[in-house]
């Protein structure tokens, strides 16, 4: 196998790797049929630039495939053979310690432990994505590679425009993610161009390689929900901090429960994000039926406990089997990712996950009315 520096400094490889299955990690849902004819074959060519033409006959069939099954051309068959995580800076080929610094922050982004769907390149919040196809990640690890320390990398939406001349005190990438025109910026336009392979939505730290995980949002956490029990002058002994989403940032509120000493009740959709932050400590306990939470919570009421469930399952849920018996919540959140509805960022209640991934592409227009009445509910 090659090693891992020469595939960094190769980017693109030299001949056409085989087809590759997904692995066993949270994937991205479907993504709703938004193009035309003409825009599908519009994003078949924008996908096939990054390659010789001699390999366009069988990428063709294969990224037609992937749009078809997925909403989205991701170049499964161009994922790293090598393991995705942040190695110690000595150990990335570069000429410049700042470019190797950026790689080590890029595959932090991508680390299947950090990352949201990282084979579909999505650090958090539903379409927080680091690049848009694993091309766009093996040019840029390359271009980095390649970098002096006066010469500055161009980056759009995950595409990179090339290496430029600049300085020692330039900066040595310009990132910017997501950027169109006013008028076509409705969430349809953006997902249409997301799709086309033109632009992405970029988050505030995943399209920048800047993610670090529920870390690094903890401490901001922690202070909300001390801040919260002292403007309702209770003790959080004992008290209750009800809130939903475990996928990424969302991971630091069972924690912060913890550190804040009250009950947390985190509930989240996706086993694969509770299983994810249960073995990394996030949250200290794992229930997937209602009846048995409220007994639990119960009794964590009566002993004054200090402790997170996650609870597998929808919110609504959990607040209405509370009202029924009579368990007051004391404080109430939600991060889930709100800014993202309608292509799964929030779930309906009275749908599995799977089912609901299902509904989002069969019926979207369905599914943004299921939401509209979980987020009644909800409130």
């Amino acid at each position: 196998m090659t090693s891992f520096k020469a595939q960094i400094l190769q980017g693109i490889p030299n001949s056409l790797p085989a087809k590759k299955q997904r692995g066993q990690v949270s994937h991205a849902p479907k993504r709703k049929d938004i193009l035309n004819t003409q825009e599908k074959q519009l994003a078949l060519r924008n996908a096939l630039r990054y390659f010789p033409e001699s390999w366009h006959k069988e990428l063709s069939v294969d990224f037609a495939e992937e749009l078809q099954t997925y909403g989205r051309i991701y170049m499964y068959r161009f994922m790293p053979e090598y393991k995705m995580y942040a190695r110690a800076i000595a150990e990335y080929p570069a000429k410049s310690v700042q470019a190797a610094a950026i790689m080590v922050m890029i595959q932090n982004n991508l680390d299947p432990a950090v990352a949201q769907h990282p084979e579909e390149l999505i650090t958090y919040g539903g379409n927080g994505a680091v690049f848009q196809n694993w091309a766009q990640y093996l040019l840029t690890m390359r271009y980095l590679s390649e970098m002096t320390d006066e010469q500055t990398l161009v980056m759009y939406s995950g595409h990179p425009m090339g290496l430029f001349p600049s300085s020692k005190n330039a900066p040595r990438v310009v990132v910017t993610n997501g950027m169109v025109i006013p008028n076509y910026s409705k969430k349809s336009d953006l997902e249409k161009f997301n799709a086309l392979g033109v632009s992405q939505y970029g988050q505030m730290t995943a399209g920048s390689y800047m993610y670090i995980g529920p870390q690094g949002i903890v401490h901001g956490t922690t202070i909300t929900v001390l801040n919260a029990f002292r403007k309702i002058n209770k003790n959080p002994k004992g008290k209750i901090f009800l809130t939903s989403g475990l996928g990424g940032m969302s991971g630091a509120q069972p924690k912060a429960g913890n550190i804040s000493e009250c009950i947390t009740i985190c509930a989240e959709v996706n086993i694969k994000a509770i299983e994810t932050r249960h073995s990394q400590n996030w949250v200290d306990e794992v229930i997937d039926d209602t009846e048995k939470l409220v007994e639990r919570v119960k009794n964590a009421q009566k002993n004054k406990e200090i402790v997170s469930i996650a609870y597998h399952g929808n919110i609504v849920d959990v607040w209405e089997s509370f009202y029924k018996n009579n368990i007051t919540v004391d404080i109430g959140s939600d991060q889930t990712s709100l800014h993202n509805p309608w292509s799964g960022g929030y779930y309906p209640v009275g749908y599995s996950f799977d089912e609901a991934n299902k509904l989002i592409y069969e019926n979207p227009k369905k599914f943004k009315s299921e939401v509209k009445i979980s987020l009644k509910r909800h409130v």
